[in-house]
């Protein structure tokens, strides 16, 4: 089969050999799939490798049509059925993961193999090209969960892409108002806005935290810096801070802007080493929650939340190239001004 390689720190096209299925498995031909930002961690992490970070076919965000089935298989959907799967293959050795390796191609392949158990029917009506984005909306549906929401919180969102688009989208459908999100890019507070976002701030032009604490008046006073938090209280609601950077100094940043008691929700993935200043913390008392990826059921949940409307993906889809657009879409995201979400549809012309 065709597909996109991560190679020799280079992204090439290609023929592999095809998946075949096994025991519990079925075999797909990928219709669409997205290029995650974790794709683009990979990607430079193997720049940076001096052997070359081996043979990768990715992709994790993607919808198939069904073309075959392994054995040990009930057959639950007939060929030509489009379905969505959690990108994790069970096997009797362990969980492996899909768009990682050679071994397990993602869907920057022409076809992939999935678990059986895992496929979820992409329902009546919802374009494919949509349901292609339910992975990373599950990242921030489980991200919203994770936070725990209560009446009155007022939520702060530190960068606006895919997975910080989604945190909004799951906000509104929580009902979580103002929600307030900080991007330097135009585009992204422009989408910020579309997902459900009451308020966007340019932290170039000033501090998202001081847009927040607007936001979030209770009408009583605000002692502000004069007194500690913990001896005085704030005299604002409370906030819940989700990072959506997943760069190093993030965190420190902001624990140095967060309010007391807020609980701050660790959703963008850093690859790198970091340090923060455990005594910021603890002087505003406040919580660390780590966020990663999302359970089952959240999966088929937020793939009911597009198939209901209920969130709106269409504005986050930016582009669509073929397996030889790759190498250029790769490029094109590195620049937060013209895209949010480029899809690659490896059968495109």
């Amino acid at each position: 089969m065709r597909a996109a390689v991560l190679r020799n720190r280079r992204i090439e096209v290609g023929d592999v050999p095809a998946p075949e299925p096994g025991p519990g498995e079925v075999l797909v031909k990928t219709l669409a799939c997205g290029i995650c930002g974790s794709d683009l961690h990979v990607f430079h992490q193997a720049q940076h490798n001096d052997n070359g970070g081996g043979a990768i076919v990715m992709g994790h965000e993607f919808v198939g049509e069904v073309v075959d089935y392994g054995a040990e298989t009930a057959k639950r959907f007939k060929p030509g059925t489009r379905v969505n799967s959690i990108p994790i293959l069970n096997r009797k050795t362990g969980a492996e993961f899909i768009g990682y390796s050679a071994v397990n191609p993602g869907g920057y392949g022409e076809y992939m193999r999935l678990t059986e158990d895992h496929l979820l029917e992409i329902p009546n009506g919802l374009p494919t090209e949509h349901a292609a984005l339910n992975e990373p909306m599950s990242v921030g549906w489980h991200a919203v969960n994770r936070a725990r929401l209560e009446k009155g919180d007022v939520p702060l969102v530190i960068g606006c892409g895919p997975i910080g688009l989604a945190v909004i989208a799951g906000l509104k459908i929580k009902g979580a108002h103002p929600i307030v999100a900080a991007s330097r890019s135009a585009k992204r507070r422009e989408l910020a806005l579309k997902m459900g976002a009451d308020v966007v701030v340019n932290p170039n032009d000033g501090s998202p935290y001081d847009v927040w604490r607007e936001q979030a008046q209770t009408g009583l006073p605000d002692p502000g810096p004069t007194l500690p938090g913990w001896l005085v209280g704030s005299g604002l609601k409370p906030a819940v801070i989700f990072e959506c950077v997943g760069g190093p100094g993030i965190i420190q940043e902001i624990l140095n802007g967060a309010p007391q008691d807020a609980r701050i929700v660790i959703v963008g993935l850093c690859f790198e080493e970091d340090r923060f200043q455990p005594m910021t913390g603890m002087g505003k008392e406040v919580s660390l929650i780590f966020s990663n990826s999302f359970y089952r059921r959240e999966y088929a949940e937020t793939l009911r939340h597009l198939a209901e409307g209920e969130i709106d993906v269409a504005p986050l889809i930016t582009g669509k190239v073929g397996l030889d657009g790759v190498a250029h879409a790769f490029d094109e995201l590195e620049n937060p001004k013209n895209h949010a979400k480029i899809l690659i549809e490896p059968w495109r012309d």
